[in-house]
Formats: C-alpha cells, sequence, structure tokens
C-alpha cells in the first residue's frame, strides 16, 4: 500500500515501558564518568533530550565544554547498565498499532527519541516492537526534540519514497513531545495519563490511555483529518 502519511512514534512509555529503568540507567551511566551532581528536573531543561542534558550535566560539573565525541563512550556505559535491568516490555498494545499503521493504512511509521540510539533499539527488540533501524532517529548528534523529529521525517520520505507526506501524527506521552508537534506545525495524539493535566493545560486534542483504547476513526476526527 502508498504510504502518504505519517506516524512519527516516540518511544519510551509510549511503545515500551521503559522510561524509569532508562533514567536509572542514565544517570547511572553520568556518576560514572564523575558527573555526580545531576539535576533531575528534567522539566526544567530547555531540551528534554539525552544529549542535552548530558552537556548540561558535564558542563556544571566539569567547567569545561561539552563535545559529541563523548558520545559513544557514555552510551556504551549507558546501554550497558540497561543491559543489566529486567527486560523492556511493550506498553500494552504497542507491537500491534505498529503492525496495523504498516499493513492496514496508507500511514508510514519512523521514530523519533530524546533517547541515545543503542538504549533505544535496544527497548524496541526487547519489547517486540517491530522496526527498520534506518527509521530510528535519536539524539547522538542532535539537541533538540525538534531537530529530531524533522531528522525522523525525513528519513521517512527518504525510505518510502514520499516527497511530501499529506498528513504527519506525531505521538508521545510527554508535555515536550506536544511542545515540540506545536513547534513543527504537526498533529499530535498523546498517550499515557501522566501528563494528562499538562496537556489539557495546552490544549491538547486527542489523547488515549493507553493502546487498547486507540479508536484510529476517533482519533483522525479529533485531530480534523479527512
Amino acid at each position: 500500500m502508498k504510504k502518504e502519511n505519517l506516524i512519527v512514534f516516540d518511544i519510551d512509555d509510549t511503545l515500551t515501558k521503559s522510561e524509569n529503568h532508562h533514567q536509572e540507567a542514565y544517570v547511572e551511566a553520568m556518576k560514572s564518568f564523575g558527573i555526580t551532581k545531576v539535576n533531575q528536573d528534567w522539566k526544567s531543561y530547555e531540551n528534554v533530550t539525552d544529549s542535552y542534558i548530558l552537556k548540561k550535566n558535564y558542563e556544571v560539573n566539569f567547567n569545561s565544554t561539552f563535545n559529541f565525541s563523548f558520545i559513544p563512550e557514555f552510551e556504551e556505559k549507558m546501554t550497558e547498565l540497561l543491559l543489566s535491568f529486567t527486560k523492556t516490555e511493550e506498553i500494552q498494545g504497542a507491537g500491534e498499532i505498529v503492525d496495523f499503521f504498516m499493513k492496514e493504512t496508507d500511514y508510514a511509521i519512523c521514530f523519533a527519541t530524546g533517547s541515545l540510539l543503542k538504549p533505544a533499539l535496544i527497548k524496541l527488540e526487547q519489547a517486540n516492537i517491530n522496526f527498520v533501524p534506518k527509521l530510528v532517529e535519536s539524539s547522538n548528534n542532535l539537541f533538540t526534540r525538534e531537530e529530531i523529529v524533522n531528522s525522523a521525517i525525513n528519513k521517512a520520505k527518504n525510505y518510502f519514497q514520499v516527497q511530501e507526506f499529506k498528513n504527519i501524527i506525531s505521538v508521545g506521552d510527554g508535555i515536550w513531545d506536544l511542545r515540540t508537534a506545536k513547534n513543527l506545525g504537526v498533529n499530535f495524539l498523546g498517550i499515557r495519563n501522566k501528563n494528562l493535566s499538562d496537556f489539557k493545560q495546552e490544549g491538547i486534542k486527542s489523547h488515549i490511555e493507553d493502546w487498547t483504547r486507540f479508536n484510529f476513526q476517533k482519533v483522525k476526527t479529533e485531530l480534523q483529518i479527512i
């Protein structure tokens, strides 16, 4: 089926039950490199991505300029820590929804995460979410969510050989996911209830508690997609 539209999936706590383990591995990895003073008020950061938060804490602890060349070594340590935890599970129904979009709709899919790449791939694999690695964009070389989502969209255009998608829906569980979608002028579907009050304050149009409650026609109606 020709793909004329696009779904952009966040990963942590959108498709995989992984946010707590992700944060634990992330903070412990920082501490292992001597970044012992870590501001864990994630919402206080201008950009909620692994690379940007690492940059800010690196510079505070070492009083020196952060360079992306530090990422690969840090990523290996974080991956090692993540693998020591229990296996990542899917958000109920996530795998079926990804398959639904790919097999039964004219929506292409891609993945845009604030995570570093290797941990993101491991979480998708462990949760048995079907994905193409070429369609996963992470924060390894990008600081902002807007850059990450834009890059994921461009990867999808190249992979599915589409010049422009008619409709793009970004899906995420964080308030930063909603704000990113607004900044980029794309539709947004919120998932999970932990940030529902924040979502409502910012005028979210479509929200589901989990993937077992997903009704695509209802979502399209709420987003005014024909």
